[in-house]
Parts: structure tokens; sequence; C-alpha cells
């Protein structure tokens, strides 16, 4: 199997499925000196494939715990409580970066959010509309309230705007899929749900971007949007909707509830497909069709088999579609690890989709032996064990074609020095030098500068209001207040102490205490006692 496997080995050709933005990216020439070696194993991408799992999971339980309430089904509670549970399993992570009253404000808004979807499901059962329209309204409260929650924690890096969009159109998708079910239309109900599954990795990718960006040191300055991290969200993406949809379609079938299974079983072979794309990117269309063969025929089919066989107590059917499960994983990781080159070897590869297979079996067995909440358990446990897969497959591709994935180093920041001296009006700003109209001054054993000058040759703004005896300095996304006569300023609204009082010199200019000041804008101050010189530093 393993020679056959090698003429399925062929250059990559566009990579653009499976690795969003890097088409083309071959073409501009690259030097390994502005290069680094592309990961998916990152701290940053670490947090991304964390809340993956938990948001993904996160829309599976809610629209399934939906369904099943609906229906009355005898795993409803089972399926809300574990629904529950996911939220509570975000609070560690949430703690991490937060705190713990962060971790608990967290709690209080997002469990309500899964009770009201529980709410609007008993009304809409009961053809409560006065109940329907409460539960909506307080759907909606929640979108506003958490989205003011993740952009406050965020400090603005995930603005509101852009986190309340985000969290509409899911609960539009969660509305949508809810809707269609109730209707009976199955196959739009879960044609929604995987637009809405699909939607939820792109709420990880936002929101882990916002905390790195607001934490870099947190996550050693590694990003959580590179091509390797897009890739192995993409693979977490394709390989945990596989097992959801597995999972429920086996229960559905189980049941004798054709139309839904059916559905799913679209649903599933719309995942096939897309992960079928997904190998052509990388390994091109024979890899991709072997890919095929080999996916469904023993692994995706035998589902169907494997259900008939419990479902009817069949002892000797049931250990035929065992013996072609086993073979699969066999075959399937023979197949991967002659793909990657031997960066996913076939013992490991092996290991991982045997435990796959006993995970799903052992859901479907649960549930058929009525032991709910069990079958929950295993069910998120095998859900969470596919982000390994991901991560396992993905650095196997990364670490085959890195080229492909590096990203350029950020260049090292430029330094700007700016040098003065008492009772000069000379001023240096890099190698520029200019006269200034006063000088600095040493007064009350404080030494203060002109804020003018100093704003100016930063870039900043300086406004002077001359009625209310105010200087406003703009720089970058901060604006900066000192009044005159005053030992009080603002930063952005904020009063600050500045430790001395403001003043205008005989020339008309507003001094201000260097050391404040110099501390306020994060800069380096050197002082030379001997001829009174000033040197500030900062990276800009």
């Amino acid at each position: 199997m393993k020679m056959k496997m090698k003429k399925f080995i062929a250059p990559v050709l566009s990579l653009t499925l499976l690795m969003p933005g890097i088409a083309g990216a071959t073409s501009a020439p690259q030097t390994p000196m502005t290069m680094m070696k592309a990961s998916v194993n990152t701290p940053a991408a670490d947090l991304r494939a964390n809340l993956d799992h938990l948001l993904s999971e996160h829309f599976a339980l809610a629209v399934t715990a939906m369904a099943k309430a609906y229906d009355g089904a005898k795993d409803a509670d089972a399926a809300y409580k574990a629904l529950d549970q996911n939220a509570l399993d975000m609070q560690p992570a949430i703690a991490s970066l937060y705190g713990e009253a962060g971790a608990k404000e967290f709690e209080r808004i997002f469990r309500a959010h899964n009770k009201y979807t529980d709410d609007l499901v008993k009304a809409t059962k009961m053809g409560n509309q006065a109940g329907i329209k409460q539960a909506q309204a307080n759907i909606n409260g929640f979108v506003d309230e958490f989205s003011t929650f993740l952009s406050t924690a965020t400090e603005g890096k995930l603005p509101k705007a852009a986190a309340k969009q985000a969290l509409k159109v899911h609960e539009d998708l969660v509305q949508k899929v809810f809707d269609e079910y109730v209707a009976g239309d199955y196959a739009d109900a879960y044609k929604a749900y995987r637009e809405g599954f699909k939607e939820m990795f792109d709420v990880s990718k936002a929101l882990s971007t916002a905390i790195t960006t607001q934490m870099p040191e947190k996550f050693e300055n590694t990003k959580a949007d590179t091509k390797a991290a897009d890739l192995r969200s993409a693979l977490n993406h394709l390989a945990s909707e596989h097992f959801a949809l597995s999972a429920l379609q086996m229960q559905e079938e189980y049941d004798g509830r054709t139309s839904a299974s059916n559905a799913l079983i679209t649903a599933e072979a719309g995942n096939t497909a897309d992960f079928k794309a997904a190998i052509a990117s990388v390994y091109g269309n024979d890899g991709a069709n072997a890919f095929e063969k080999i996916w469904v025929t023993n692994h995706v089919n035998a589902q169907s088999d494997y259900v008939k066989a419990v479902k009817n107590n069949d002892a000797a059917a049931r250990a035929a579609v065992e013996k072609r499960i086993d073979g699969f994983t066999t075959e399937f990781a023979t197949f991967l690890d002659s793909a990657t080159a031997g960066n996913l070897p076939k013992a490991a590869g092996q290991q991982a989709l045997t435990t796959h297979e006993n995970q799903v079996q052992n859901v479907l067995n649960q549930y058929a032996a009525g032991n709910y909440g069990a079958s929950y358990t295993t069910n998120r446990e095998g859900f969470k064990v596919m982000f390994g897969v991901g991560q396992a497959l993905g650095n196997a591709i990364v670490t085959q074609f890195n080229d492909k994935f590096q990203e350029p180093a950020t260049p090292a920041p430029e330094m700007t020095t700016v040098w003065m001296q008492l009772n000069s009006k000379m001023l240096k700003i890099n190698n520029k030098t200019t006269n200034m109209d006063t000088t600095p001054v040493l007064w009350k054993n404080t030494t203060y500068i002109p804020l003018r000058f100093l704003s100016e040759g930063i870039g900043a703004k300086v406004k002077w209001d001359k009625k209310a005896q105010q200087v406003t300095v703009m720089a970058g996304d901060d604006t900066l207040e000192f009044w005159v006569n005053n030992n009080v300023m603002e930063v952005n609204g904020v009063k600050k102490n500045v430790g001395a009082t403001v003043f205008v010199n005989k020339d008309g200019r507003t001094q201000v205490p260097l050391r404040f000041i110099a501390e306020l804008l994060n800069w380096d101050v050197k002082w030379a006692q001997k001829d009174g010189s000033i040197t500030l530093t900062k990276s800009m």
C-alpha cells in the first residue's frame, strides 16, 4: 500500500483551500534572514485552537439540545447538561486571561444565554407567542451585553460593533437551524447547521487575534492569524464537524428517524467533499481521489452498517463491520504517512484513528443502552480528540512544506532619540537638528521641557486653548490634556497627578516636568549632570 501511495505525493499545487491567503506566496522572493520557521504549535495558535474547540462545541450542543428538547427526546436533559458544562469549561481559560471576576461575569452572561434558547424551545413547543417574544428579546439582550463584555475585556481590540455583528450572525443561524427543524425541513436545517458551525471558527480567529494583540507577552509575541494557525484551524473545523455529524446521524438512524438521518448523511457528504478539496489543494487530484475512496468505503459507509448491527443485536454483523473499520484505520494511516512523507507516522495516525472510531461507536452503544449521560460525556471526549487530529495533521503538513507557511519576521522597532540641554535652544531628533524658541530649565529641583517642541518633534499634534489655559496633545490613540498652573492632567479622560505644576515661561511656552511626561509616554530618560543634557529614547 505504501508503494502505491507514493505516486500521490505530487508537488503542491495551490494550497488555497486549506491555507487561505497562501496563493501567490511563492511569487515574492524571500530571504532566510527575514523569515522564521513556521509552526502550528505556538501559544497563540494553541489559544485559537482551544477557542475553536469550545465555541464550535457550543454551537453543536446548542442546536442538538434545542432539537432534543423540542422532540421531547429521552436524552434531552443530558444534551442540555452537556451544553451547560461546555460553558463551565470555558471559565478556566477566561480566568487565566481576565481573572476570577472576569470569569464569573462571563459565566453569568453565557450560561444565561443557554437558558434563553431553552426557553425559546419550550415556548415554541407550546405555541406561546408571548414566551417566544420574551425569549427572543432576552437573546437580543445577550448579544448586546456579551459584545460589551468582549470589547471591554479585550480593551477594544475586539470592537463592540464587530463582536455584536458576529454574535448576531451566530444567534440567527441557531434560530434558522431550529426553525427549519421544527418545520420538518431537515435538509435546510443541517445546511444551516454547517454554516453556523463554520462561523464559530471565524469567531475564534477574531477573538484569539484580539487577545494575543492585547497580551503579546503572555503569548510570547506569537500571532493567532498566521498561515500555519489558519491551516490548523481549517483541519480542526473539518475533523470536528465530521465527528459531530457522524454521532448525530447514527443516533437518528438508530431511532428510525429516516428523514433526519438522510439529511445528516447529505451533510456528511458535504463535509467529505470539503475534506477532499482540501486534500487536493495539497496533494493533487490523485491524492484526493485516493483519500475519498478510503474515507468513504470502510469509514463513513461503515457507520450505517454498524448502527444496523447494534439495532438488530447482530453480533456477527457487528464483528464484520468492526473488522472493516479496523482495516480503514490501517489503510488511512498508511495514506497519511506516505502523503506527509513520514511527518505523520503510520503508528501515530493509526492510534488516533482507532481512538476516534472507538469513541464514535461508544457514543452509539451508550445511547442505545439508554445511558445518555455517559453517551454525551463520550461525545464530548470524542469531539475534543478531533482537535488533536487537526494539530497533528497540520503539524505534519507545515513541517513538510514549511516554506509555504513562513511569515516575514517582525522587523525590529525603530528607535527615536530626542536630545535637549538645559538652557540651550538646540533640539536633536535622531539625525535632525533644529532650534527651539525656548529652553529646558531646572526649577525647584525639577527639570522642565517645552511640551510643544517635544510633542511635535515626535509627530504628535498640539492644540492650545487660551481661554481655558489648556494644552491638548494627540499622540496616536492617546489624548493628553494639561492646564497651566495646575498639577493635574488627563489621559484619555482619566485624571493623573503630574507631581509638579505646569507653567508658561517668559517665552510663552508651556513647560512640563520631564520625568512625568517621559514616563507617561514610555520614554527612557538619561540625564547627564556634567553638561545638563537630556536624552530620551523610545521604540516607535
